[in-house]
């Protein structure tokens, strides 16, 4: 994004600048610039909580001014910056929102993937209604599975690559989860015992059961997705995260358009007056 500033005055104006060395403008012109950066920013992220639903914490308060303008330097930048850890660098994120184009894999996605469970050609989602909704106690608020949930069953089908394979889930917890619901788990909800099925649906194969009985991971009763199977005898079917086709953005924000609404076209050129009049008023004071 690129502000070209103008500052124009009259006499009183021009007198202010006669009376200062070009340090002195420079550094008024630095701080109007460093206001309207940060002008820019909150302007940024009210447009993304207008526009996106339910935008995450982590989303919006990525949006910083990476670099102020000094007397030496007049530029400034705000942009979407990566706080490192786990998550999607921001710009990436906001890069195909503003261009449109395919939502890049999550890193969860790229595990199921790896692990042969995400089918070619899909992506994640949570249950829609049709499906139940989201499974009790997993919605984290913003249309998004709560990330313990997502490591526990990264974890419960051994999805985790070699690096981080000690996070897999053994047998033995395994067990301890199909009998008693598992340790510290808390949300499957009162039913004690659960299991975690792969089912496909008409993209491979056709309905099966075990020799047991049980559902095979290729039950095509069942949408896409992974399903929990919880109750006595398995009773209760429930959606925990679907299989949907990648999606596809559509443009939904414009900088040039959160530019325009800022007011920093118009601002940022009075608060340089502005600073200008007060520097001057300082020297001549001095």
């Amino acid at each position: 994004m690129r502000i070209d500033i103008k500052p124009e005055g009259g006499a009183r104006y021009k007198r202010a600048l006669a009376g200062l060395d070009g340090g002195q403008i420079a550094q008024a012109t630095a701080e109007a610039i460093n206001m309207g950066a940060g002008r820019v920013k909150n302007s940024m992220r009210s447009e993304m909580q207008s526009v996106f639903d339910r935008p995450t914490g982590y989303v919006l308060q990525s949006v910083q001014v990476v670099k102020k303008a000094t007397a030496g330097d007049l530029n400034a930048l705000v942009a979407p910056t990566y706080m490192g850890g786990k998550g999607v660098d921001p710009q990436q994120i906001l890069a195909a929102q503003e261009d449109g184009g395919r939502r890049r894999d999550k890193r969860s996605e790229v595990a199921l993937r790896r692990a042969g469970i995400l089918p070619n050609g899909y992506q994640t989602a949570i249950p829609a209604d049709r499906y139940g909704g989201p499974y009790p106690g997993t919605d984290d608020g913003r249309g998004n599975l709560k990330g313990s949930v997502l490591v526990q069953l990264i974890a419960y089908f051994q999805a985790f690559g070699e690096q981080g394979y000690r996070a897999n889930m053994s047998q033995g917890r395994k067990n301890a989860l199909h009998q008693r619901g598992g340790k510290g788990v808390r949300f499957m909800g009162p039913v004690k015992g659960i299991r975690f099925i792969v089912a496909y649906g008409p993209l491979r194969g056709g309905a099966r059961t075990t020799a047991r009985g049980e559902y095979d991971q290729r039950v095509s009763n069942l949408g896409p997705g992974i399903w929990a199977i919880s109750g006595t005898g398995g009773a209760d079917v429930r959606a925990v995260l679907m299989f949907v086709r990648s999606g596809n953005y559509k443009p939904r924000i414009s900088l040039e358009a959160v530019r325009k609404r800022s007011g920093v076209d118009e601002l940022i050129p009075r608060w340089v007056r502005g600073r200008v009049y007060d520097a001057f008023k300082k020297a001549s004071q001095g």
